[in-house]
């Protein structure tokens, strides 16, 4: 039995017996389509014995069945869904197999040129030329404003700028479609440096032109929504573009609006936040300035990109503080919606001796739900054990705030979130749970692993691999482990570089003889501010993948 290929992901065969599939499966088929009606004829098995058959086996089955004379653009479509959700490769048949090639021809004669289907479906055994007028009415429709690409991603962070330079030194050739509408790009671990003087503002700044490779269609316009059964992202004022595979890397929204108060007084009310470029260097400032006062940080409800970064930002502080001789004129404290000082317990020791040495006043479960910034007042929310809440007000001469953020509102309203609002992935593969042809990057994803970009430049070789798979009918075979880092800057000079993954396991890069994360380190610290940077802009962003090889799936696992 040999199985004729119309693509990657799918053949064709004419009429099969449900005894055939035991073969099939260890050919390798993972999904079973039946396209004929049930008693067609007298000596047909029933749909319902294939099914039975294929459950035994562990595969999956579909029946869509048509008449070749009556094929409907609904069933075109539903034939065009098995293709994208089902897992492949794929094995359809009807009596003789042309209804099979019929409905894969014109499910995808929007996407591919006419004349090349009609090729492959010939080299197949089928003349489908008594569709060709079909196909081509098809293939009219809309595709003068509607480009068909290889891969399209949304957004140009750090995780869409990292996949693509993983895909093209994959594959060169790949049609790519970039949707990015801003045209600068910032290297958000760096302000944290910045609002401690140890960045300029600028050095975490590039023109988006310089980093986005030429080969690739660059659109100047936001994602506006997303058709995943039809393959499509909708841009706001610009049209559509359609995709073979979908790489969603849209981060995550600053919520500022959801506390009253907070906007009218960033930048100036002693209010700042190391989460915005304009606003690093008003940290900075601030810090500088103050010679005695309050000074409060906050954090917001999880998750957030870089959950570490409201402690980076007071850490710095204190030690700019203790190193101006103020230190004990200034009252901090630390105000987190969280229950603890970090989630992974083994870094907390080492941070705690910090926050005695600074004599910082921890707050856990309290959430900034106000800001007076004429006043210089900050409100907090706080509930006890019984579910009772309270609020509370502290006057503050400088409050570095961490914002509220939440998933953008394009992954919730296009069908493709989980329950939180978050891209519903599968947290290894990365492969969204209902769409086979769209994964996730960076901090959009709803997996359990720290947003940040240390995760991300993890993600990005792992959805490359994923992305090509797909392409090319593959089973996948890369695996994200969860890992995330968060280096912590305690003091100028010195950092506890956390490292974890999935469930807060340890996973260290360097022995720890040379860097034990548990502890501060000046090994890490130089890491942070040289090394780091350049694996940025010259390997991560250029798909040069030092120490973050993908792992492996199990076989059989997907």
């Amino acid at each position: 039995m040999t199985p004729r290929q119309l693509e990657g992901r799918l053949s064709v065969l004419p009429q099969i017996q449900p005894e055939d599939l035991t073969e099939l499966a260890a050919q390798g088929f993972r999904s079973i389509v039946s396209n004929r009606p049930d008693n067609e004829a007298p000596d047909q098995p029933s749909s319902a014995a294939f099914q039975s058959a294929a459950e035994a086996l562990g595969l999956h089955y579909a029946h869509l069945p048509v008449v070749g004379s009556a094929i409907s653009d609904q069933d075109i479509g539903r034939f065009g869904t098995l293709l994208d959700t089902l897992p492949g490769p794929i094995l359809a048949f009807c009596r003789t197999g042309t209804r099979s090639t019929t409905l894969w021809a014109l499910s995808q004669a929007r996407f591919r040129p006419v004349a090349q289907l009609l090729e492959t479906a010939a080299g197949a055994g089928y003349d489908l030329s008594g569709q060709a007028l079909r196909m081509a009415e098809i293939a009219s429709t809309d595709l003068a404003d509607e480009p068909t690409f290889d891969v399209v991603i949304i957004g140009g962070g750090s995780g869409g700028l990292a996949v693509a330079a993983s895909l093209l030194r994959r594959k060169s050739g790949l049609r790519i479609c970039l949707i990015e509408p801003r045209q600068e790009h910032y290297y958000q671990p760096g302000w944290t440096m910045v609002g401690a003087g140890v960045f300029n503002a600028e050095q975490t700044m590039r023109p988006m032109a310089t980093l986005v490779p030429t080969c690739i269609d660059w659109r100047h316009a936001p994602a506006e929504a997303i058709d995943a059964p039809n393959h499509r992202v909708h841009l706001a004022g610009a049209g559509a573009v359609r995709y073979r595979a979908l790489v969603v890397a849209t981060g995550l929204e600053l919520d500022w609006e959801a506390i009253p108060g907070l906007s009218e007084a960033l930048g100036r009310n002693g209010v700042t936040s190391n989460y915005r470029f304009d606003l690093a260097p008003y940290t900075w400032d601030l810090v500088q300035g103050l010679r005695g006062g309050t000074a409060l940080f906050t954090q917001p409800p999880m998750p957030i990109k870089c959950a570490g970064a409201p402690q980076k930002a007071m850490y710095l502080s204190a030690d700019h503080w203790r190193r101006a001789g103020v230190l004990g004129d200034v009252d901090i404290a630390f105000h987190s919606a969280g229950p603890a000082l970090f989630g992974v317990a083994d870094y907390v020791p080492a941070l705690m001796e910090y926050v005695e040495r600074y004599g910082i006043a921890l707050n856990f479960g309290s959430t900034l739900v106000a800001v007076d910034g004429a006043a210089k007042v900050a409100t907090f929310a706080s509930q006890d054990t019984a579910g009772v809440r309270t609020e509370s007000s502290r006057a503050y001469d400088m409050l570095h705030v961490a914002p509220p953020q939440r998933a953008p509102r394009l992954i919730a309203d296009s069908g493709l979130a989980n329950a939180a609002g978050w891209l519903d992935v599968d947290p290894g593969t990365l492969r969204h749970a209902a769409y086979a042809d769209i994964f996730g990057v960076g901090d959009v994803v709803g997996t359990t692993n720290a947003k940040t970009a240390a995760a991300a430049r993890k993600h990005a070789p792992v959805v490359a691999e994923n992305v090509l798979s797909t392409l090319a009918g593959t089973p996948l075979a890369a695996m994200y482990d969860g890992y995330g880092s968060c280096p912590l800057t305690v003091e100028r000079g010195k950092i506890v570089l956390a490292e974890f993954g999935y469930g807060g396991k340890l996973m260290p890069t360097f022995p720890t003889w040379l860097i034990d994360g548990r502890r501060p380190s000046r090994l890490a610290w130089h890491l942070k501010s040289e090394a780091l940077p350049n694996l940025y802009w010259n390997a991560m962003l250029k798909g040069r993948e030092w120490l973050c090889a993908p792992g492996r799936v199990p076989p059989g696992a997907v």
